[in-house]
């Protein structure tokens, strides 16, 4: 019995997705920086495409202003070079006029035919420092103006941030069907449950002990059942997998070996979302694991010393991590975001000893939105006028 009721209630399968580093985020030892694994063109669509022959069935492309890549432009790239593996773009709302964003996503969408899925940010910008209700005003006000122009022929819209009255959608008609891309959204604070519970598809978490994520389900369900709606979720986790428990967290202190950690904090403020209360969970959890860096028996805290944001690595055999997943799809979890240090070759560590034992399915298809031929958009089938 799932923790909350969740969408794909049905299936027996999870999404398993990886991480591309386009954000300054891929170490060999972490925070010792490797000039072999920056975040450039030539290394992150390498990610791509070593995961999309690994067998991963969607991959997560981060928004961040550090030296990388711009996600959106990154995703276009992509598109000629896979075929199969769906793409997570990070969106931080605001960025982009939202009728022109909803544009440039259906444009991508086409491109990748149908492969395309949207994680919703709402960060502050470089430069700007928001207060927190509004940006999740502004974050509410684009999704809702994305879902008029992907299931409306019409954009009217008035809120506080944005006023639009009588525009054609058809410039902005995507490839997916039934609603568009998915949408996934991560967050804790009030407004940001709100949001998530209203409108998006999968609430994404970072990891923490067991019943602190159930907690954060039963919150967000709790808003999604006032609007009639149920969710999935997902889970942004690091992987250490190795033959024995021992070899796996002989490199879990491998990486952190060289780590100086007043430089680690450095690399943990310069992130925009380090201020978050997302953030503050993780710090939270360092603080409860013991002297090792454990808050559970293989949840290892010790990768949040030297990143913001998701700060924790399931750590064991091939036979442990794979009982910790099927814990977590228990609970309700049909989402997971895995990376690992390098990310190329933890990818196919990964996708070697893990994936292969894991039933897997691409959300959007067990979701109807992807059409079997063509759709009669202006960009796909349809008359042109």
């Amino acid at each position: 019995m799932t923790v909350v009721p969740v969408t794909s209630a049905d299936s027996s399968a999870a999404e398993v997705s990886w991480f591309s580093a386009l954000c300054s985020d891929d170490y060999q030892f972490l925070g010792v920086p490797d000039g072999t694994l920056r975040s450039s063109w030539g290394h992150c669509s390498g990610i791509v495409k070593e995961a999309e022959k690994q067998g991963f069935r969607n991959i997560l492309c981060p928004s961040s202003y550090q030296v990388g890549q711009d996600t959106l432009s990154f995703v276009a790239g992509c598109a000629p070079l896979t075929s199969r593996i769906n793409m997570l773009a990070a969106v931080r709302c605001g960025e982009m006029q939202p009728i022109m964003l909803a544009r440039t996503i259906a444009t991508l969408d086409h491109m990748l035919e149908g492969r395309l899925t949207i994680n919703i940010i709402s960060s502050d910008f470089p430069g700007e420092k928001a207060e927190s209700n509004f940006r999740y005003q502004r974050s509410r006000e684009v999704v809702e103006i994305l879902r008029q122009a992907w299931t409306q022929d019409e954009i009217n819209y008035e809120g506080q941030v944005y006023n639009f009255q009588n525009v054609p959608t058809g410039p902005a008609k995507p490839y997916q069907q039934n609603g568009g891309p998915l949408m996934y959204f991560g967050g804790y604070s009030p407004p940001a449950l709100e949001l998530c519970g209203q409108f998006c598809d999968v609430y994404l978490m970072w990891p923490e002990p067991k019943d602190d994520l159930a907690g954060r389900m039963k919150d967000v369900n709790t808003v999604a059942e006032r609007y009639g709606r149920t969710l999935d979720y997902g889970l942004r986790v690091h992987m250490i997998v190795r033959d024995t428990e021992a070899e796996a967290r002989e490199y879990a202190d491998y990486i952190v070996s060289k780590l100086d950690d007043e430089y680690g904090q450095l690399i943990r403020e310069r992130a925009h979302d380090s201020g978050s209360l997302g953030v503050s969970h993780q710090a939270r959890a360092r603080e409860l694991a013991d002297q090792f860096g454990y808050v559970e028996p293989h949840l290892w805290t010790g990768i949040g010393r030297a990143r913001s944001g998701c700060g924790a690595a399931l750590v064991g055999s091939t036979d442990q991590v794979l009982s910790q997943i099927e814990d977590y799809k228990k609970m309700g979890i049909r989402s997971f975001i895995f990376s690992g240090y390098p990310h190329l070759d933890e990818c196919k560590s990964f996708g070697q000893r893990v994936l292969p034992q894991l039933e897997t399915c691409s959300l959007p298809k067990l979701y109807g939105r992807i059409p079997t031929e063509t759709p009669d958009t202006p960009l796909g089938g349809g008359e042109r006028k």
